[in-house]
């Protein structure tokens, strides 16, 4: 089955950020998405722009596509002002966080009148009520389809590290997991979810679309929606491993890494070089490891097995992408590691704020929403 890919300018990206919407009193989610959205009229066609997203109590906001991670991030910046007006008169704070502490998810309510939120709904059942869950994702553009498939499978390798450092979802309807981040798990019940398959090149990921499309499973390539996956409509390689994340400076902050790491995959493809790939079983076996045990999980580097602390790969990542970052001119926000780093991430902070408070989960809620708020600073 042919694909076209839209060529994109290289390195170009865009972002997406979902987050919660809270009762103020209760710290409980709120259906409160289409009241907000019908009092800002965002026109979804054009960027930056906020809209609905499959259940009523979130509000996702886009950026337009830019060249600095900056630009894309006074986008979302932008928006989440509007939003967060609208949200003010209902009692309506906003949130990012992978999961909701402690709301239900049979007591909140799908999107209407989206048909592919139907079709969801109806193909996968229970496992589509439990997706009470929210993310980040990072486009980034690439100029060549000939490039993506490789792209891919390198990107794959540095699973961990985007997870490990996005983690914020330890909890699940009142209960302390044990994981980082339980959104991982949950999102990867969905049939068309989850890690992608290994593909040799395009020509092989265009068969497996076009048994899919046969087969009925889906109907058109945006459908499988996979953690990383290339995007036929934007041209684009998408980056959906990340947690939703409390503060803007975060969401800057894997922007910034996603795209440097990008660029530089690319550049070693323009060298004739072979990118980095790892074994299947290895890269499932990564993902639990980050979702179970965040920054600090051991993940495997290398085809022979070898064995490295995700919290010194991510800083030894960092360190190597700043000349990268300083060209794409997102080097602070690149740096922004060091402070997630040294303050701990989603997962932990949640943690913290719920041993400090006795085991309160509605301050864990108020902490997700004065983060989102305020930020955490740039002071490790």
């Amino acid at each position: 089955m042919p694909l076209d890919f839209p060529q994109s300018p290289r390195s170009t990206l865009g972002i997406e950020w979902e987050l919660l919407c809270v009762d103020r009193r209760s710290g409980e989610l709120r259906p409160a998405a289409p009241e907000i959205l019908a009092q800002l009229a965002s026109d979804t066609t054009r960027y930056p722009h906020a809209t609905a997203e499959f259940q009523t109590n979130t509000v996702e906001l886009a950026s337009a596509p830019h060249t600095r991670v900056a630009d894309a991030v006074a986008d979302i910046a932008e928006v989440l002002d509007q939003v967060r007006e609208a949200a003010e008169p209902l009692g309506v704070d906003l949130a990012g966080a992978g999961t909701h502490p402690f709301s239900e998810w049979f007591r909140q309510h799908l999107t209407p009148g989206k048909p592919r939120y139907e079709k969801v709904l109806e193909r996968a059942q229970w496992w589509a009520r439990q997706m009470l869950i929210w993310g980040v994702h990072v486009h980034v553009g690439v100029e060549d389809k000939q490039k993506v498939i490789p792209l891919l499978n390198a990107l794959l390798t540095y699973f961990p590290h985007f997870q490990a450092l996005s983690a914020s979802s330890p909890y699940w309807v009142g209960d302390n997991t044990g994981y980082a981040s339980n959104r991982a798990l949950i999102y990867q019940q969905l049939p068309t979810a989850g890690l992608p398959p290994a593909f040799a090149d395009w020509a092989e990921y265009e068969s497996m679309v076009g048994d899919l499309v046969r087969t009925g499973v889906i109907d058109e390539p945006s459908e499988l929606r996979w953690d990383i996956r290339p995007s036929i409509k934007w041209g684009t390689i998408e980056v959906r491993v990340f947690d939703s994340v409390a503060t803007l400076e975060e969401v800057g902050c894997l922007a910034a890494l996603t795209q440097c790491l990008v660029e530089e995959l690319s550049t070693q493809l323009d060298e004739g070089r072979e990118l980095p790939t790892l074994q299947y079983w290895f890269l499932r076996e990564n993902k639990w490891r980050a979702a179970r045990y965040g920054l600090d999980a051991e993940i495997i580097t290398t085809r022979a097995g070898d064995q490295t602390s995700v919290r010194d790969e991510l800083r030894a990542l960092a360190r190597r992408l700043e000349p990268i970052a300083e060209r794409l001119g997102c080097l602070d926000e690149l740096r922004f590691v060091e402070v997630i780093l040294a303050r701990g991430a989603g997962y932990q902070r949640q943690l913290a704020a719920a041993a400090e408070q006795g085991g309160s989960l509605r301050a864990v809620v108020a902490s997700l929403v004065d983060e989102t708020r305020d930020g955490l600073g740039h002071t490790p």
